[in-house]
């Protein structure tokens, strides 16, 4: 067997590739995730698969039943409406850190990302509702507050999850049309402006909800998670060989 060192590693590209399978509706809620089936997926023990589905859990996007049976976490309306509203509270204590705050490096990076939200639009929706909670989390990342990143991070992976559980289809062009007046808001340094405006934008986003669960559609999940694998993983890890 070989050396634990790598494993934080490993463990964070299956999160990483698991969490993008979950954001853009490649995996659905109650979707199983076996930690034999991950393992041979990512080229790895299935200690290593626990360790990624523990972390995805306590981000709320895996749910851990009995006899170790892990599924992709099925939010209630009432849950994802629960976690807008603490995401509100959440993204304020962003806002208030970063007004004026912003170094240009910092702004171009945000811009970047706003730009490949513009370029998906008319793509994926899934693609584009991924897109759009990365560029949240990169602001509360800006921050440099772990605590803060932490919370912002995880209820910003729930409410996408949410959202892809019963959002209803929209157009992209708002929500980047308003992570652009975020960025101005910001770099000009007027709190109270970039948190309303951080007000509006999530409350929209949250009216955009509507209670009606996505289609269960029945999918292999060594073939759903291929493309999502051999993007975080290197050519030695792929496959069901080189366990560790």
């Amino acid at each position: 067997m070989a050396s634990e060192s790598g494993k934080p590693d490993r463990v964070g590209a299956i999160c990483r590739a698991i969490r993008s399978a979950i954001l853009e509706r490649a995996l659905s809620p109650g979707d199983k995730l076996p930690e034999d089936a991950l393992g041979e997926r990512f080229g790895v023990s299935r200690t290593i698969a626990r360790h990624a589905l523990g972390q995805l859990a306590s981000e709320g996007l895996v749910e851990l039943r009995r006899n170790r049976i892990a599924v992709v976490a099925t939010p209630s309306f009432d849950e994802a409406r629960d976690d807008f509203d603490i995401r509100i509270e959440l993204e304020g204590l962003v806002v208030k850190a970063l007004a004026g705050r912003l170094t240009q490096a910092q702004i171009a990076t945000l811009e970047a990302m706003v730009t490949a939200e513009e370029a998906a639009h008319g793509g994926s929706e899934a693609q584009s509702l991924r897109l759009a909670t990365e560029f949240h989390v990169k602001l509360a990342e800006m921050t440099q507050k772990p605590v803060l990143v932490r919370y912002v991070s995880e209820i910003a992976y729930r409410s996408c999850l949410a959202l892809s559980t019963f959002g209803r289809p929209h157009s992209s062009e708002c929500a980047v049309a308003e992570h652009r007046g975020l960025i101005q808001a910001l770099a000009s340094g007027g709190v109270e402006t970039a948190t309303a405006l951080m007000d509006e934008h999530l409350e929209s986003v949250a009216q955009r909800a509507l209670l009606v669960p996505t289609e269960r559609r029945d999918r292999d999940l060594m073939e759903v998670l291929a493309p999502y694998a051999a993007a975080e993983m290197p050519p030695t890890r792929r496959g069901g060989t080189g366990k560790a």
